[in-house]
């Protein structure tokens, strides 16, 4: 990178953040960290762009450099990213060796998934995720948003970045978001349909990117949810060898041995082929002998009859 290329990304995010940001101690925080240092979030719900809009974000980069830093945690001697995964792949695509960031230190879990959450949500409505990502967002509203007060400095940071305003909600009243219909109200979900995104979370990540791009029915994989992780890759594999379409009816049939299943019953139950009958034809000598001129259903009666008392002779001992 071209010492004058450094200096215009950098400049632009400093010139950005003068014009958005009073807070100057955030400004001496910003450092220049190479893009082979940075890895993605540990646990990244949110798929990266694709198709036109990273064409238009590397263009962006390319003509402007990065005029928002990304937001980094340091955790042992490395970088992992909060905020800007899609600004850093841009970068990278476009040719750039590093990136203005904001580095963070001593954050908890929870204080972590805030940002990462946070920004993307700033970015696009709840409406525009993708399943998985609403599953995701939901997760972290119902689980990992623990200290309400924290929360909010985060999100008040995170927009202050963004230049843009963010109403936060303060007081006591804030624990109730820990429940289902809450939450829901917030994104105009039942809260039924909360619980239910919020059991996607136990998918595999090869079924939710199926979910995502509508190659399995949602209902279809609430259900494989409850299967524990080792089985679902166990079906994933077969589904994906076989490229088998999982009905309901079959994942409920796998749902019944849960905790027991096999490669072996995995593939029957998965199986789309039909099952081959064989049938047996009464000779023509024993039915002139017996059954001639006889109601067929009677006919039915007395073979069944017949095969019952021979079965049980054998249960007996006889050798059959």
């Amino acid at each position: 990178m071209k010492a004058n290329n450094k200096r215009k990304v950098f400049g632009d995010a400093v010139d950005l953040l003068m014009d958005e940001i009073e807070d100057r101690d955030v400004l001496r925080g910003i450092q220049m960290i190479q893009i082979k240092n940075i890895h993605p979030f540990h646990d990244h719900p949110f798929h990266l762009y694709e198709g036109e809009r990273l064409e238009d974000m590397i263009a962006s980069v390319k003509e402007h450099g990065i005029l928002n830093p990304v937001i980094v945690q340091k955790i042992d001697g490395c970088y992992e990213m909060l905020s800007g995964h899609n600004r850093m792949n841009a970068a990278k695509l476009a040719g750039l060796k590093e990136v203005p960031a904001i580095v963070k230190t001593d954050l908890s879990e929870e204080e972590a998934y805030v940002y990462v959450i946070e920004t993307n949500l700033m970015q696009r409505s709840f409406s525009d995720l993708l399943i998985s990502e609403k599953a995701a967002v939901l997760k972290a509203r119902y689980e990992k948003e623990s200290c309400q007060g924290r929360r909010n400095d985060i999100i008040e940071e995170i927009a202050r970045l963004e230049g843009k305003e963010v109403e936060v909600t303060r007081g006591h009243g804030d624990h109730r978001m820990k429940t289902r219909d809450t939450i829901g109200k917030e994104y105009e979900l039942s809260g039924s349909s909360v619980g239910r995104l919020l059991k996607l979370n136990d998918l595999i990540k090869p079924f939710k990117d199926m979910v995502d791009r509508g190659a399995l029915y949602t209902k279809v994989a609430l259900q494989l949810a409850f299967l524990p992780e080792e089985e679902q890759n166990m079906v994933y594999s077969v589904i994906k060898e076989k490229k088998t379409k999982v009905s309901i009816d079959m994942v409920m049939k796998l749902r019944s041995h849960s905790g027991a299943l096999t490669d072996a019953m995995v593939r029957r139950y998965l199986s789309t082929e039909p099952v081959k009958k064989k049938c047996y034809k009464v000779p023509a000598r024993i039915v002139e002998k017996y059954f001639v001129g006889m109601d067929p259903n009677k006919v039915d009666s007395i073979v069944e009859q017949a095969l019952e008392a021979w079965f049980h002779k054998g249960k007996d001992g006889v050798d059959v």
